[in-house]
């Protein structure tokens, strides 16, 4: 338990499933008071909402901003600091992905990542600095990829923005180190969310073989460990960060991907 974490409110991204409600979930088990972001059928979100809340004991709240709306953005900032009363921590996480070679690789889509994958964060980020400044702390978690360090093919939009979420992180790191404001970024290696579950299913059907063989030979050949890292592994680095523990690390990228970017 971090005890200084109890009382803290966070604003957290794509947080409706996978890595993002892991995250909520495991804040919110520390005690910190949590606004959730996201697409999904609305009753599971509410459900999520309702358990997360009464099981911990905090306060949680929904908004349904679209992350690629700088405007649906600027009101979730604006909501969530009205409603909790300050924004202590923002975690960004919100992202979608599209595979295809770079002269194959629809404009829209290319628009769609850079817009919800990159540009998202630094509109979360510009309107949320000005409530971190007044209070005099704050802690940004910006959730980048193995793919902020490296590349891989057919991923141009997804390498691009998370490398791009790498240099956002350094820069406001850098601005803020005064401030009592950290920024950085996790890095994680593949994580087995119902996203990747999917992707493991279609994979063994296009290339006609096991699902363990997808995971082993093709989504962990380059993880060294072979395994998939863990919503508790993602979430312990996630909470370390956004404490006073964490307070002397700041615009840095933390990789949690089994060896994956091992020089």
């Amino acid at each position: 338990m971090f005890e200084d974490l109890k009382g803290r409110r966070a604003v957290i991204t794509g947080s409706t499933s996978g890595i993002g409600l892991a995250i909520a979930e495991s804040l919110a088990s520390q005690g910190v008071h949590v606004v959730m972001n996201g697409f999904g059928p609305a009753d599971e979100i509410e459900t999520s909402r309702a358990r997360m809340a009464e099981a911990h004991g905090v306060t949680v709240t929904y908004h349904g901003a679209d992350m690629s709306k700088p405007d649906e953005i600027k009101d979730l900032i604006e909501t969530s600091a009205r409603t909790l009363g300050g924004i202590d921590i923002l975690i960004n996480n919100a992202g979608i992905q599209k595979v295809a070679p770079v002269d194959q690789f629809k404009d829209d889509d290319w628009n769609a990542i850079i817009a919800i994958n990159l540009s998202s964060s630094f509109h979360t980020i510009k309107h949320t600095i000005p409530h971190m400044k007044k209070q005099g702390f704050g802690r940004i978690v910006n959730i980048a990829s193995a793919h902020g360090l490296t590349a891989s093919p057919f991923k141009s939009a997804y390498v691009a923005a998370k490398h791009g979420i790498v240099g956002l992180t350094k820069v406001v790191g850098l601005e803020l180190a005064e401030e009592h404001i950290t920024c950085n970024a996790v890095c994680p290696g593949y994580v087995l969310t119902p996203l990747v579950e999917m992707q493991v299913a279609d994979t063994a059907k296009a290339r006609g073989i096991t699902e363990e063989e997808v995971k082993k030979d093709v989504m962990l050949e380059r993880q060294p460990t072979k395994e998939f890292v863990t919503y508790e592994q993602l979430n312990g680095m996630v909470t370390y960060l956004c404490s006073n523990a964490g307070g002397g690390c700041t615009a840095t990228a933390y990789p949690v991907d089994g060896g994956w970017t091992a020089p």
